[in-house]
């Protein structure tokens, strides 16, 4: 994908003239994106002596905060719906939207025989707590219960659902004992390509709607050269490694 020509020229400029020095990059987050993002500001502090300040929540709160005027400058979401909506509303650099990852649901339980691939503890309702992230405010619990609707699954086991604020949230109450399994963002269970412990399953794609992850330049920081360079970071061949580690697609 084409990173925006201003973008690009902006970047391209500093490194020619040799005036680019270190900035501060106050990055919003998708919870789903939490590792991955904590591997990539790591090494892109390292690569380009700019600094990071991460804030992780629901795409939902987040998209909320910076229409009252939080202080970001990229906003990296776990859908392309609000991204687009603050392109809507002139909070953002005309052209610097683009698609950084695309995410995969996994229904999981630290219990190491409790799903299989024909979803017998779901159909037989042989679980306590079914953990999810609101889908009023998290992309990962849109999916969430699309698929429960596609397998005739959502009115069987809606009085066992917990909600997680966000995809964090959902994950810690599995992780935590507190729900037998949940539905989370395969990253959440992945560490370097492998999956972490339990059981899970691989939610089909075709049971939710894509889950494309967009990121986008706030207005007010089109003149920072970190946001800039943060932006075209997470295209390159480093970065797009540590992404697809995680279990995403990158396009």
């Amino acid at each position: 994908m084409k990173f925006t020509t201003k973008i690009v020229c902006l970047v391209f400029t500093l490194l020619l003239t040799g005036t680019s020095r270190a900035e501060t990059v106050h990055i919003a987050i998708a919870a789903n994106f939490t590792s991955a993002m904590k591997q990539i500001a790591q090494e892109f502090e390292k690569d380009t002596g700019h600094k990071t300040i991460l804030s992780f929540a629901s795409s939902g709160k987040i998209y909320a905060q910076i229409q009252h005027g939080a202080p970001f400058d990229v906003f990296l979401s776990a859908d392309q719906t609000k991204p687009i909506a603050l392109e809507k509303a002139n909070l953002t650099v005309v052209k610097s939207r683009f698609t950084y990852a695309i995410g995969a649901l996994a229904l999981w339980s630290t219990k190491a025989d409790l799903i299989n691939n024909q979803l017998t503890v779901l159909h037989n309702n042989q679980f306590n707590k079914l953990s999810l992230a609101n889908p009023k405010l998290a992309p990962y619990g849109t999916a969430a219960v699309e698929t429960l609707t596609h397998l005739q699954l959502k009115q069987t086991t809606q009085h066992k659902w917990v909600l997680g604020e966000n995809i964090a949230q959902a994950y810690q109450f599995v992780a935590s004992g507190n729900a037998d399994l949940g539905f989370v963002a395969l990253s959440q269970i992945m560490d370097k390509g492998h999956i972490k412990g339990g059981s899970y399953y691989l939610v089909p794609d075709e049971l939710y709607s894509p889950i494309k992850q967009d990121a986008v330049l706030l207005k007010s920081a089109q003149d920072n050269p970190a946001a800039l360079a943060l932006l075209d970071y997470l295209q390159s061949e480093k970065a797009q490694l540590i992404i697809k580690g995680y279990g995403y697609k990158t396009h």
